[in-house]
């Protein structure tokens, strides 16, 4: 059977050589609803992409990695296939799969190009409706094989439930290696699922709160080189840095602002008072938002750039604060029992995640903007810093666990909490936006 794929539009990952070439999705029956309270897993039956050597059957494992990871997914065990996959072109026989109850179908190829690229293409099937929902192909170089697999497993998670994936993702975190009481700190920046760790520092500093720009190829991080934190940019790509002020006293909790053209941190000055203040990272003029006899951090800005979440514990503990981008209207939006820390806004604009310590236990939960509908999704012995996926249905934080932290990730239902395998102890993680 010749290719069913309609080559409509190629699409070039800028400096990274994978290009694809997409097919308009048909209509199909098979459907998530991400948005009930409780969703039953999609059983998905992913076969090993043909050809490629063993390349093929590592991408499909990836895509059936990421897909099941995300908790929406419960792919089939292979061993339960009827039909053997020999030509990924062909229409399967649906009859087959509906018997193992396959709701959805992934069949795919991969070969070499003559100028020695990588060709990988899928093709997504609704079993029940007998028809394709989607189908693509990519060209890339070997240094891209594993993004292939996320973005193949982005795909198929949009065509399915109708939002975004977040595979195709980088996370920048602390690695900590080393006996306890003199434990180096590294920066490091990995894959979303662990994979291709690569450090940006080499732990003569202790360094901590990476923070990734929107521009993607930027973070912000903390660095106690000069004996005290100091916040710092760095170009992922290039290693080029840069000090963002030589403030007097210390600077803790940077974040970029969502246009990438300011940073927001907290100040310590002289007379012990911590309040928030705001960088324009062009002309390096420094605002301030708070003034208060508190210690007011960790701040945070609303995907829109419009408002600023931070912690303050002006009313005699820890809580949690909202105000406008200027500092006008700080009102108080958490009343619960406990101590509050490291809000994060989503980048949905709908949730606020944080950390909380109550009844001995540390919380990662969220709420809404206003305070209300307060929910924990993980409880534990320390463990903090929530961080959001773009697609803002996924949090990952950091619990320190047999003598370190390590990474772990859970969605918004609290029922879907993964380990994120790490070489290391792992902390302070940071999620990128979606690669391009």
């Amino acid at each position: 059977m010749k290719s069913i794929l309609k080559p409509l539009l190629t699409i070039a990952a800028m400096a990274l050589g994978m290009t694809a070439i997409v097919s308009m999705p048909a209509w199909a029956l098979v459907e998530l609803n991400v948005n009930k309270g409780n969703v039953e897993p999609l059983p998905i039956a992913i076969t090993d992409f043909q050809g490629g050597d063993a390349l093929g059957a590592q991408i499909s494992q990836i895509v059936t990695a990421d897909l099941k990871r995300s908790g929406l997914f419960a792919p089939i065990d292979k061993s339960a296939f009827i039909e053997k996959i020999a030509n990924p072109d062909a229409t399967p026989r649906f009859d087959d799969w509906k018997v193992i109850n396959a709701q959805a179908l992934v069949t795919g190829s991969v070969s070499k190009e003559a100028d020695g690229r990588i060709r990988a293409q899928y093709r997504l099937w609704d079993t029940f409706a007998g028809q394709q929902m989607a189908g693509e192909q990519f060209f890339a170089n070997d240094a891209n094989q594993r993004r292939v697999a996320h973005i193949i497993a982005d795909a198929i998670y949009e065509r399915l439930t109708g939002e975004k994936g977040y595979f195709d993702t980088r996370v920048v975190f602390i690695d900590e290696s080393g006996a306890k009481n003199a434990r180096k700190k590294r920066l490091a920046i990995m894959d979303q699922d662990g994979a291709n760790v690569r450090y940006l520092s080499d732990g003569r500093s202790i360094v901590l709160t990476p923070r990734f720009s929107p521009n993607r190829q930027e973070i912000t991080y903390m660095s106690y080189e000069s004996g005290q934190p100091r916040v710092y940019l760095l170009q992922i790509e290039t290693g080029q840095r840069e000090l963002v002020g030589n403030f007097p006293g210390m600077t803790f909790a940077p974040r970029f602002s969502p246009d990438g053209q300011k940073v927001i941190m907290s100040l310590l000055r002289d007379d012990g008072n911590s309040n928030i203040f705001a960088m324009d990272l062009r002309s390096r003029s420094t605002t301030r938002l708070t003034n208060s006899t508190a210690i007011d951090t960790s701040p945070s800005y609303s995907p829109d750039g419009s408002k600023v979440v931070f912690t303050s514990d002006r009313g005699g503990r820890a809580q949690i604060y909202v105000m406008g981008a200027d500092g006008s209207g700080q009102t108080r939006i958490s009343f619960g029992d406990g101590v509050y820390s490291t809000p994060v806004w989503s980048p949905r604009g709908d949730l606020i995640a944080f950390t909380k310590q109550s009844g001995g236990e540390f919380q990662i939960g969220v709420m809404k903007t206003d305070g209300s509908g307060e929910r924990i999704l993980s409880s534990g012995f320390q463990q903090e810093g929530p961080t959001w996926a773009p697609n803002g249905r996924v949090l990952m934080f950091f619990r320190d666990a047999n003598g370190g932290p390590k990474l772990v990730s859970v969605d918004l239902t609290g029922r879907n909490e993964q380990p994120i395998p790490t070489t290391n102890f792992a902390s302070d993680p940071a999620w990128s936006p979606l690669l391009e």
